[in-house]
């Protein structure tokens, strides 16, 4: 039977969409290989006598780059040295020991669970070299951010400075400024990526202080992989 019409305007409508479906393939791809490389650095951690000890710092502004203004986290390798970025590798099943520096002002939580020390190692951290397992954000200067891996369970809220000192003004900051220091350790699980991020609203200009760095790996959230 001869082909009339309607065949040639449906053979033309599926070339059509299959030539949008292919830019939409590509489009996919471009955009996932675009991220991957703009991922920041990995700082790999080695163990020593079963543990690895993890040092970051968090700064109210970054102070730089394209987004000078976005609260941020940094991690210090263990030559000593401040890279921008929130990916690093632990080796799996080894007690990791954090040490956070924070910088930034904090404020009452809208969730007081997020006040809790989960995770850790007998569910407890340390604020200034004092034992706590929970944090009153409604007494004090309240809690600028937390550290959460949700797939282990592992959350620690970050107890604010007072935001009324002069505080650090760009990353890294100096042990000079105004800072608290919160220590605490967790077993690393096995092999895999895990995601982590503070679950504090902290994107200033942003709606209801979500999005911006709050959504972007280098800044409030990242990855611990575990080889």
């Amino acid at each position: 039977m001869p082909w009339g019409y309607g065949d040639v305007v449906n053979k033309t409508g599926r070339a059509a969409l299959a030539g949008a479906l292919a830019l939409i393939a590509a489009g996919i791809v471009m955009f996932a290989f675009i991220n991957l490389m703009s991922q920041p650095g990995t700082v790999t951690f080695a163990a020593s006598n079963g543990q690895v000890n993890v040092t970051l710092q968090t700064v109210g502004s970054y102070g730089s780059g394209d987004h000078p203004t976005w609260v941020s986290y940094e991690i210090q390798t263990q030559g000593g040295t401040w890279q921008h970025t929130t990916i690093w590798q632990v080796p799996a099943r080894t007690q990791v020991n954090v040490t956070i520096l924070q910088y930034d002002s904090g404020s009452p939580l809208r969730n007081e669970q997020l006040g809790q020390v989960t995770g850790t190692v007998g569910d407890v951290a340390t604020l200034n070299g004092a034992t706590f397992s929970v944090n009153n954000s409604n007494v004090g200067n309240g809690v600028g951010h937390t550290f959460s891996i949700p797939a282990i369970g592992v959350s620690v809220p970050l107890a604010g400075v007072n935001g009324n000192d002069t505080l650090c003004g760009a990353a890294p900051c100096e042990p000079s400024s105004p800072h608290n220091v919160i220590k605490f350790s967790f077993m690393s699980p096995g092999p895999g990526n895990y995601p982590w991020q503070c679950f504090v609203p902290c994107g200033l200009g942003w709606l209801y202080g979500n999005g911006g760095p709050m959504g972007t790996v280098g800044y409030m959230g990242g990855f611990m992989k575990v080889v």
